[in-house]
């Protein structure tokens, strides 16, 4: 079954990657553009929310509840551990938390959404073929969503203008790495380009 054919069987999901309030809001990790992929992300969701799952980036409660090299990352941002965050900034932002449900959320506790097993058990529980990517970071969150979701055999569609970073730099070089390196397993499209093929299957 190619990727027109999953997308026409509905054996599709799409993956929302960490559109939290700690990185929508002024904290230390605040990502500006965000924001500005917000309406794009809102108006896939919207589409199928039925067919989208949230994945919510949690810190640890303090430095010391985190080990080996998160350790030494959460003393640079204790800040943003969640006795000094607040447990309101973990959430979805408020435009998106609204269709919960019937959407649905996998928390990770660090940057790849695969090694605790729940996303994998709810896809294959679906039978699912493909994935359509958005969310942030570009860069990292992103990245380790997508190279695991190849791992596990999944066709990847990556929505090209509902992802996000902090950084413009790395954004435009993941972008076209993921371009060059990943032409057979990753699809780069717009949302555009995205809901055309919808509406053609």
């Amino acid at each position: 079954m190619g990727l027109e054919d999953s997308l026409k069987s509905g054996r599709w999901r799409h993956i929302c990657v960490d559109m939290q309030n700690m990185f929508f809001k002024k904290t230390a990790w605040h990502a500006p553009w965000l924001a500005r992929i917000l309406p794009t992300v809102h108006q896939l969701v919207a589409t199928q929310p039925e067919k989208t799952v949230f994945t919510r980036f949690i810190p640890p409660v303090d430095v010391e509840d985190a080990s080996g090299a998160w350790r030494d990352y959460y003393r640079h941002w204790h800040q943003m551990t969640r006795s000094r965050l607040g447990e309101d900034m973990l959430d979805v932002v408020d435009d998106l938390k609204a269709f919960i449900p019937p959407a649905q959320v996998v928390d990770k506790k660090g940057y790849s959404p695969w090694h605790e097993g729940k996303l994998q058990k709810h896809l294959a529980g679906q039978n699912i073929e493909t994935l359509v990517i958005t969310g942030g970071e570009t860069d990292v969150c992103v990245l380790a969503t997508l190279l695991g979701a190849l791992d596990y055999n999944y066709r990847t569609v990556l929505i090209t203008d509902g992802v996000y970073s902090s950084i413009d730099s790395t954004h435009d070089q993941l972008l076209g790495f993921y371009r060059l390196r990943f032409t057979n397993q990753i699809t780069t499209w717009t949302a555009e380009e995205f809901q055309k093929h919808l509406e053609k299957v």
